[in-house]
């Protein structure tokens, strides 16, 4: 089983640094907007990097990042990071830190692009102020479909199992719970499963 976590925390950090950091730049940012008006605060996520998918922040490309490493909420920061502390690890290990690193983030901002561009389309006369790391969570997520359905010889029948129910949990709270930006969780799934598939294309990884 791959999503269970049996190292001590010096191992964890050794061995998982990109995901230790980014854990550490979502607490970060939570400390950064609570003493800026809140993380529950709109106008305190808008100045802070959260998507819109209306008026001219719609065109600033660079709330696609930094959107990704805003919460609105302690339970969102805890839930999102729970995520990344248990399951992302494995995914760093396999890829490396540097193609880890780089799917982390193309596959957010792919997910927060996608969630702006749909939502315009399709919510009228409302304005949706986005925030979370969900979008790229989603994309390791689909980097995992990718083995599990691709490369079934990397992934143990127990954690496939636990994948799939994972993604069906998470795909139906995705459309049950309130205020939840079911867009970027799907984009971010789908750009996930195919930037997996590109990255070990292009960027080769010997094999240890």
């Amino acid at each position: 089983m791959i999503f269970i976590r049996y190292e001590k925390w010096k191992g964890y950090i050794r061995y998982y640094p990109v995901t230790c950091i980014l854990i550490l730049l979502n607490v970060l940012m939570f400390i950064v907007l609570m003493v800026n008006g809140g993380s529950t605060n709109l106008e305190t996520l808008k100045k802070f990097g959260a998507t819109l998918n209306a008026g001219p922040e719609k065109d600033e490309m660079w709330r696609y990042v930094t959107a990704t490493f805003l919460h609105n909420g302690f339970a969102h920061l805890f839930f999102n990071c729970f995520a990344l502390l248990v399951f992302a690890p494995p995914l760093e290990r396999l890829m490396g830190w540097w193609r880890y690193a780089l799917l982390y983030m193309a596959g957010g901002y792919i997910a927060n692009y996608l969630s702006v561009v749909i939502s315009s389309r399709s919510v009228v006369d409302t304005v949706m102020v986005s925030v979370g790391a969900s979008g790229a969570i989603y994309a390791i997520y689909g980097a995992f479909l990718y083995i599990a359905l691709i490369q079934r010889e990397m992934m143990d029948e127990s954690s496939r199992k636990t994948l799939y129910g994972l993604l069906v949990m998470g795909v139906i709270m995705s459309f049950a719970t309130p205020n939840v930006n079911w867009m970027a969780h799907l984009s971010g799934l789908a750009a996930g499963f195919f930037l997996y598939g590109l990255i070990i294309r292009i960027f080769k990884r010997s094999r240890r």
